[in-house]
């Protein structure tokens, strides 16, 4: 091994693969904030609220499908081609979504660029495992999350300004060139010396995982919504989403290279890591997707400042990471994570507690604890999964846990998607004014985007109470997670 890393090094330019790996994971980090950013503005362009949450479920649901399959694709035919064909996907993605001319065609075009995105985190992380030595990981990933977190900085301030200065289109088609870039880095500098393996792709643990996961995201976003919760249809969508995940995992066990590798799993440390993954991703998507809706359509604030509240987790999430590299080394792997575990709990309170007139300084302070937490917790599980397994494993292993992460966010999409949902429609079905039960869902389109509103005062400020209400379920439900998360990274061994 240490010998095939020497060799490597001596072919392989580490400061420009590093170089074009940040560039890839740029594109990660700014579609997590920048589309977030612009959703009110396309809401507000191409009307459909009560798709808001397709939009994000859409992608991420291609993604979590697609990014164990290019780990282990990875691991048979090496983390360049493979990173670059994923890259290639997700620009095509990216150009089709700022052609899109109605809600259906962003949320198809989404669904491409999920299919690209699925390599793009889980392959430059394992890249950047691969080139450094087991003692330089540690702290080289932790500034591959630091310089993440700093382009991300960007991301939700670039998103307010060319949504509010130019189109939103434009949040899309920013990943053009820093796409090119990255691809001519990892083909002029990136040399790989592997044997290269017949490949043997878990084709049906994938398509029945995609069926179980595509019937409970249904159920979460529509349920309570378009059909009742007790109901034949929620009865049925649940069946086929249970029984699909059972096969999933006979599957699993069955394949002779499966999916999800179940083997990783027995390592403590990984099951804990891959579990707090799950929450922290519904959390993150959560307030990533819903906080620009709450400063626009509830404190009424620009595009703009609701980005900046965002860029707030994407400061935290740099500072904690760099400091997670070290507290690691010093402190140990149970410590830094409990510690990120609390700032978690912390910024989620903080989301319960705001309200119209706190302003986007609470929801900007809010955001940095949630940021805080994701760098110190996110950093120390990808250290500790690529200490744990050797390079064969690497990319299937740091793959399982991007998947959990994708996971929830793709769950959390879907879930706080249909909290949101189901409580508006609920707010405004108990209205006692009959014009008032008239409205829909879909009259949030009103609030957002800074166009002149259609509706009388009473009935924009009973939208805006609705929205606040309905977000603030969200939120509530994002804590628990936050609770959730805690509480699983208490049970990892002292010691670790």
């Amino acid at each position: 091994m240490d010998n095939v890393l020497r060799k490597e090094r001596k072919l392989t330019k580490r400061p420009l693969v590093l170089a074009a790996v940040i560039l890839a994971m740029f594109m990660g980090a700014i579609e997590a904030t920048i589309v977030s950013t612009a959703m009110p503005d396309i809401v507000a362009d191409l009307g459909g609220f009560s798709l808001y949450s397709w939009v994000f479920s859409s992608y991420l649901l291609m993604n979590a499908a697609t990014v164990l399959i290019y780990g282990k694709l990875s691991d048979i035919f090496g983390r360049k081609p493979v990173l670059i064909i994923g890259i290639l996907i997700f620009l095509i993605g990216s150009f089709l979504c700022g052609l899109a001319d109605s809600m259906g065609q962003l949320i198809f075009f989404r669904l491409v660029q999920g299919i690209g995105a699925g390599a793009v985190m889980p392959i430059a992380t394992t890249i950047v495992g691969d080139i450094y030595t087991k003692e330089e990981r540690a702290k080289v990933q932790g500034y591959l999350s630091s310089v993440w977190g700093i382009s991300a900085v960007t991301g939700p301030a670039l998103g307010g300004l060319l949504v509010e200065f130019i189109s939103w289109r434009f949040v899309f088609w920013i990943n053009l060139p820093l796409g090119v870039l990255a691809i001519a880095g990892l083909w002029l500098f990136l040399h790989e010396n592997m044997e290269k393996k017949k490949p043997e792709i878990d084709y049906a643990g994938t398509f029945v995982f995609l069926i179980s996961i595509s019937g409970l995201m249904f159920l979460l976003v529509e349920g309570g919504s378009k059909f009742p919760w007790v109901s034949g249809k929620s009865v049925l969508l649940f069946a086929i989403s249970a029984l699909a995940f059972i096969l999933f995992i006979w599957v699993e066990r069955r394949a002779s290279s499966p999916m999800m590798p179940f083997n990783l799993w027995k390592v403590r440390s990984i099951l804990i890591a891959n579990i707090v993954s799950l929450t922290t991703g519904v959390m993150l998507i959560g307030i990533s997707s819903f906080l620009p809706t709450y400063v626009q359509g509830v404190m009424g604030e620009s595009a703009t400042v609701a980005g900046f509240t965002l860029t707030a987790m994407s400061i935290g999430w740099p500072i904690a990471s760099t400091l997670s590299g070290k507290m690691l080394l010093t402190i140990g792997y149970r410590q830094t994570t409990i510690i990120g575990g609390l700032s978690l709990i912390l910024g989620s309170v903080l989301f319960i507690f705001m309200n119209a007139e706190s302003g986007p300084w609470w929801a900007a302070v809010s955001s940095f604890f949630v940021g805080v937490g994701m760098g110190l917790t996110s950093t120390a599980f990808i250290v500790s999964i690529q200490n744990s397994v050797e390079w064969d494993q690497r990319g299937a292993a740091t793959a399982a846990n991007m998947f959990m992460r994708n996971l929830g966010n793709t769950v959390g999409a879907a879930l706080l998607g249909g909290v949101l949902n189901s409580r508006l429609q609920s707010f405004l079905h108990n209205q006692p004014d009959e014009e008032m039960r008239s409205l829909s869902v879909d009259s949030i389109n009103e609030l957002l985007g800074g166009k002149e509103s259609q509706l009388s005062d009473k009935m924009f400020h009973m939208l805006q109470e609705g929205l606040a209400g309905s977000l603030h379920a969200v939120y509530v439900v994002v804590c628990i997670f936050a609770v959730f998360s805690f509480l699983f990274l208490l049970l990892l061994k002292k010691g670790e």
